[in-house]
């Protein structure tokens, strides 16, 4: 059971959104390889970027602040947020991330993720955004008719390596996180599963614990992390005990 560091992306700093409201950020951290450094040297395993402003405008845009994050960790990176072909997907493999996140383009246009897949085997994800169950794509600002677990059968098949799947509902509010949510996605298809939105304290790391949680990859932590509501030696230690 992975545990991983939340990183975002808003105008070359890190910071955490409430609900997904890009005028409700706070800054953590101005120095986004400064925080990367210390992610790893704490502990963790991977490290998970989201270029919000990228998710906004479909293009890459904080590539600079990407770039740096690279060049300071070991550890494996993985990224999301306007990422919306396959030159732009080649690029940031070819720079250094492990895994690229799909999100927007899941939805729009699938063929691309499966010729994603096709292409480089292992290193493709699909992030589904939901709120009250739907499909929410463009950085959170539409809402589809589609369900997320609707939307992943369709890559049931595709060689997707994980699919991160987000609640808006609760992303930056600590409220916990959605494990019934999460766990019915999870059940529905093959496919590794990692849990994000709204991780808040030690009780979710123990729930996490739990046999039925055993399905899933890993969760992803944010504001919890940087608020210090997670023991952070004693989380990894527990979740590395989860196989």
């Amino acid at each position: 059971m992975i545990l991983f560091p939340a990183i975002d992306l808003k105008d070359g700093q890190c910071v955490r959104l409430k609900l997904g409201d890009m005028d409700q950020a706070t800054v953590f951290n101005d120095d986004p390889a400064a925080q990367a450094l210390s992610f790893e040297a704490q502990g963790f395993e991977w490290l998970h970027l989201v270029d919000l402003n990228g998710a906004f405008a479909g293009r890459p845009v904080n590539r600079t602040a990407v770039e740096a994050i690279l060049g300071a960790v070991k550890i494996p990176v993985q990224l999301g947020g306007g990422i919306r072909n396959l030159g732009q997907i080649e690029a940031w493999l070819n720079q250094g991330i492990r895994r690229v996140i799909l999100g927007t383009v899941a939805l729009r246009n699938p063929a691309l993720v499966r010729e994603a897949c096709r292409v480089f085997p292992g290193r493709i994800a699909v992030g589904i955004d939901a709120k009250g169950g739907r499909v929410a794509v463009e950085g959170w600002a539409e809402t589809s008719d589609l369900s997320a677990t609707d939307l992943a059968r369709r890559f049931s098949d595709a060689g997707v390596s994980a699919i991160i799947f987000t609640d808006v509902d609760r992303d930056g509010i600590l409220k916990g996180l959605n494990i019934d949510s999460t766990l019915e996605l999870a059940r529905a298809v093959p496919i590794p599963v990692i849990a994000s939105g709204g991780l808040a304290s030690m009780d979710d790391i123990h729930h996490l614990m739990q046999s039925d949680c055993r399905i899933l990859e890993g969760a992803i932590s944010g504001r919890a992390l940087y608020d210090g509501r997670i023991n952070v030696p004693v989380a990894l230690g527990l979740l590395r005990g989860v196989r």
